[in-house]
């Protein structure tokens, strides 16, 4: 998989792409519109956020680049790349249970907090990785 070199982009299937932890210098990409939803993204190699309707939907520390990002009520996918260990924060639904999957190998659970925010930690690297947040 690459970058995205524009930022962010609607895949075929509807899913988004965004980031590039290769940027030196900062990228932002503002009111791009998908389905009704209206979405910013910042990234560089240090961070990369994307909000959705000004709240917070993914972000990584560092950058990363994510592939085909899909959202649904009881599962969150997309695929990641990126280099070395890697902070991933997801808002969800607030104060559920999530089982964390890397590659269809669960890492663990984790307890969204207060406002429905989860993070966990991935070994990145140029080959994609398959993450799946579900909602137990």
């Amino acid at each position: 998989m690459a970058i995205v070199e524009e930022g962010i982009i609607k895949e075929n299937d509807g899913t988004l792409s965004f980031g590039d932890y290769k940027r030196e210098d900062k990228l932002k990409v503002e009111n791009f519109e998908s389905e009704g939803d209206i979405y910013k993204v910042r990234t560089h190699k240090d961070v990369t956020r994307l909000s959705k309707n000004s709240g917070l939907l993914l972000e990584t520390v560092p950058g990363a680049t994510v592939h085909s990002l899909k959202v649904e009520s009881k599962l969150t996918s997309f695929d990641i790349e990126g280099n070395g260990s890697t902070q991933i924060t997801i808002e969800l639904e607030n104060d559920s249970n999530y089982a964390i999957y890397v590659d269809d190998v669960e890492i663990g659970h984790i307890k969204s907090n207060f406002s429905g925010k989860v993070s966990f930690s991935v070994e990145l690297s140029e080959n994609s990785q398959h993450v799946a947040v579900k909602k137990l």
